[in-house]
């Protein structure tokens, strides 16, 4: 590293190919060197598209003579140059970590950064094993990146980045998929990396939380515009309060009411649909690993079950086994009649047919599951196939629910990751499955996306239907009111926090900043706050 970046965005807009609406635009924003910057706003502002841009990793080149190319406007500028002619200097961690994999090994995959920059060979090695210890993932450098869970990879791609030292390290929502564990492990790497380094940050972040006392500045954008409000955290979050809650950023300190999503429970919703005894999970493709083992679960009509725990201890192969995509390890999974009528009580032995009419599954990366040109017809796919009635006014309701009417003749890969989640789950849920499996369902979305999806289950689950969701989000462990199946560390039930647990620590405030920092841009920290663990959201 040769000293932190300078990051420019002068008048810049972009507008994505094929889109008539513009993604960001009009965005005068400067970060000088050493500079720590969140970015802040609702679902769809172009938040992603900013930390793109200034990684040069967008998806397309602007050309004038191609009115379905991209367009853009302004400049973006690293260190006074373009992007494309600064790489290196800029380390990008994107929302989807599976998006940053690219080498079947771990010690392989961090590596492959510093390679391409021409880090000397001992000094690469030194550096993937630093990252990976700073990161908390301690395994062996051979280690397949196929066997990593979701949360796993998000620290895999953390830890690459590090490695590089880059000169502005830009970080899309880095501890969307981590439990709490994680988010301070995370929250501390980057403040490691900073306090030695001196590097430029910009983040993006809908719990804003997380970050308020690593950072120097709070940009808020507005869907489509420009920049609304630009200060110090303390000075936004005081004068913008409520453009902030507006646009669906989580103030610190708000978390819903228990059961606040649960409008009409019924006192009895009905019987038992799943039931699994002793069950015991595996994952990879030759069903050699072992993750979970020893599990009893009832899947009940009407009931939200809320599967918690930390990365890489199963959930979301649980969530797969459950919902019959995966076959059970060990033990048990037995569907009752009422769910498995004439298909029979084994759920993995179910055909396509039969498991679509039965149990929906929203997988933790929601564009795996896409099949359909336009988010209409990717609503529309699971109802048309099991012909089911009112299709298209099912198909309109769901839109306006989850906030994507305006988007309906859009691909659904051209959606922020916010929105693909929701896209995901709407295509699921459109064809009224009695069990519905969902595997970190309010990642990505701002506090009013948020509220729209966790109403959403809550309905689902009022009107009769079984919610299993894999999740970290204690807050919607609260409002869904959910039963807990916590999954320890050695893949066994655990007990579930009490209700004295079940609320987040709060942020910490932000540090003072010394004001003869070091000409470098290096800040040393602020120590935090008795008592305080600091980083940590649920």
């Amino acid at each position: 590293m040769t000293g932190a970046a300078r990051l420019v965005f002068d008048g810049w807009g972009w507008r994505y190919p094929e889109r008539t609406a513009w993604a960001v635009r009009g965005v005068d924003l400067v970060v000088e060197p050493g500079e720590r910057v969140a970015i802040v706003g609702p679902s769809g502002a172009g938040k992603s598209t900013l930390l793109r841009a200034v990684a040069a990793v967008l998806p397309d080149e602007p050309d004038t003579d191609d009115d379905t190319a991209a367009e853009v406007e302004g400049r973006v500028l690293v260190d006074g140059a373009d992007p494309q002619d600064a790489r290196g200097r800029v380390g990008l961690v994107m929302q989807d970590p599976e998006a940053h994999t690219v080498m079947s090994r771990i010690g392989d995959d961090v590596a492959f950064g510093c390679e391409n920059t021409s880090v000397p060979r001992d000094e690469t090695w030194r550096r993937v094993r630093h990252a990976l210890g700073v990161v908390g993932l301690d395994l062996p450098l051979d280690r397949s990146t196929a066997r990593l869970s979701g949360g796993q990879r998000q620290r895999l791609a953390l830890a690459g980045v590090l490695a590089m030292q880059p000169g502005a390290l830009v970080l899309d929502e880095p501890c969307a998929n981590l439990d709490p564990d994680g988010v301070a492990q995370v929250h501390e790497a980057v403040r490691a990396l900073l306090d030695t380094t001196g590097a430029t940050l910009l983040v993006v972040e809908h719990r804003i939380g997380t970050w308020l006392d690593l950072v120097d500045r709070l940009v808020l954008l507005e869907p489509g515009g420009g920049v609304v409000a630009d200060g110090t955290p303390a000075v936004v979050l005081a004068e913008h309060a409520a453009a902030l809650t507006a646009a669906g950023v989580w103030v610190p300190g708000e978390h819903p009411g228990r059961g606040s999503a649960r409008q009409n429970p019924a006192p009895d919703p009905g019987g038992r649909l799943l039931r699994a005894r002793d069950l015991g999970t595996a994952r990879g493709r030759r069903r050699s690993d072992r993750v979970g083992s020893s599990i009893d679960l009832d899947v009940d009509a009407g009931r939200v079950v809320a599967v918690t725990g930390p990365n890489g201890v199963g959930k979301s192969t649980l969530g797969l086994t459950l919902a019959g995509l995966l076959r059970p390890a060990a033990g048990s999974l037995h569907a009752e009649p009422a769910l498995a009528g004439e298909a029979g009580p084994t759920p993995s032995a179910w055909s396509s047919r039969q498991l679509a009419a039965r149990t929906g599954t929203v997988f933790q990366d929601p564009e795996h599951q896409f099949v359909a040109g336009t988010v209409r017809d990717e609503v529309a796919a699971g109802p048309r196939a099991l012909a089911r009635p009112d299709l298209e006014d099912r198909v309109d309701e769901l839109l306006d629910t989850f906030g994507l009417a305006d988007l309906a003749g859009q691909n659904p890969f051209t959606l922020s990751g916010g929105e693909q989640r929701r896209l995901a789950i709407a295509a699921v849920v459109a064809s009224r499955p009695p069990v519905v499996v969902l595997d970190e369902p309010t990642s990505g979305q701002d506090r009013a996306t948020w509220a729209a999806v966790v109403d959403a289950l809550g309905a689902l689950a009022d009107a009769g239907t079984a919610v299993v969701a894999v999740t970290h989000d204690r807050d919607l462990v609260r409002a869904l009111d959910a039963e807990e199946l916590v999954l320890g560390s050695d893949g066994l039930a655990a007990p579930a926090p009490t209700a004295s647990d079940d609320r987040p620590p709060a942020p910490r405030p932000p540090a003072p900043r010394p004001s003869d920092a070091p000409a470098s841009g290096a800040r040393p920290s602020g120590a935090p706050a008795a008592g305080v663990t600091p980083g940590v959201r649920s």
